[in-house]
């Protein structure tokens, strides 16, 4: 959730495709619509996914109280959701390989299409994915791709790919997020490997692709790390959407790549627990952000991609050029993160502490 003035964003690939894939609406109206729903509507995920006037708006329109619970990571989400037998939340977004998990647990329940009458607003590109391929459960809000970004005022290269990070001209001067299997895997790009490789060898020689890069990390963080890039703490950094498109609206100037070895992509999406306490609400709320105008809002303040394809005519013109993908991005330049085998993850977790000792950024 939330691009370049080299590489220009464009609608027209996402437009095709919903062009060629959209699903008609439904003429089923939901419950939710036309009148009051009422109750309470647990909406449990990140902080800050919302605009505030959206979720004021909901309540004032539908008369359903919103109790936002926030969790930091996936893993406590799906932790609690098991606590809670699939009970407790009415709507979770979260990211797609959890979301696999909790499908696969029993935890999340089926759609019913025919309460969303909106539904065919959807971008069919973020949809039949691993974690949902039958499109049963989820419905997508919001994408991105693992890029870097950089200052070309305080480089000396051209940066191009994941490998140019290597380049001793950048010692102690880049930052990257703190996601392990995204940075484990920018190293594994870098050999020529799968982001889902279960091949050990395969991930040690990762490891040891880290540990080279290891003396050009000045940071590690998840929160805010656009701003380090901003004030030039750092010269590069790799970062999630949402951070690369308020790191351009700060800095237009600032360089956006998508690497070379190939783009890491992912989705998030919404799915109502197995025994939700108020489904009604969950649906008469994904109904309401799938309006094209609000969910142009939601993106705009989200910061990630945009999954609705009626939403993206509608995205202010400062925002045009960040929140679709690339004109010429292709499918088999990418690849999803997906669930690996708990001996694959084991070794992840070795390289990645021995990465951030070498960096010393172990806090």
């Amino acid at each position: 959730m939330k691009k370049t003035l080299v590489i220009l964003l464009a609608l027209s690939l996402l437009l095709a495709l919903a062009a060629c894939g959209e699903k008609a609406p439904t003429s089923a109206a939901p419950p939710s619509e036309g009148r009051a729903v009422g109750g309470t509507l647990n909406i449990y995920t990140w902080e800050g996914m919302f605009p505030e006037d959206i979720l004021s708006n909901f309540e004032a329109e539908t008369g359903v109280t919103i109790n936002y619970v926030n969790f930091d990571t996936d893993e406590t989400m799906l932790s609690k959701l098991q606590d809670a037998k699939g009970g407790d939340y009415d709507l979770i977004i979260a990211d797609d390989y959890i979301i696999e998990l909790a499908i696969q647990e029993g935890l999340v329940q089926k759609l019913d299409a025919a309460k969303l009458s909106n539904y065919g607003n959807i971008n069919p590109f973020y949809q039949g994915q691993f974690y949902d391929p039958a499109d049963e459960y989820t419905i997508p809000y919001g994408a991105g791709v693992q890029t870097i970004v950089y200052d070309p005022s305080l480089t000396s290269i051209d940066i191009k790919g994941y490998a140019d990070l290597l380049d001793p001209s950048l010692k102690n001067n880049v930052g990257v997020i703190a996601n392990y299997r995204v940075i484990d895997g920018l190293a594994l790009k870098i050999n020529g490997y799968s982001y889902n490789t279960n091949n050990i060898d395969e991930i040690n020689a990762a490891g040891a692709t880290l540990l080279e890069l290891a003396p050009n990390i000045r940071l590690i963080k998840d929160d805010n790390i656009e701003d380090d890039l901003i004030i030039r703490e750092v010269a590069a950094t790799v970062m999630y959407t949402s951070q690369v498109t308020m790191a351009k609206l700060a800095k237009p100037d600032l360089e956006v790549v998508y690497p070379s070895e190939g783009i890491g992509f992912g989705i998030m999406a919404g799915f109502i627990p197995s025994n939700a306490p108020n489904a009604d609400a969950a649906y008469a709320f994904l109904n309401y952000i799938l309006d094209a105008q609000r969910g142009a809002e939601c993106f705009e303040w989200l910061g990630y991609y945009s999954t609705f394809s009626a939403s993206d005519p509608l995205i202010s013109e400062e925002f045009q050029s960040f929140l679709t993908l690339p004109e010429d991005f292709k499918t088999t330049d990418s690849e999803m993160i997906e669930n690996i085998s708990a001996e694959a993850d084991a070794a992840h977790e070795l390289i990645w502490t021995a990465f951030r000792e070498a960096t010393g950024q172990t806090d």
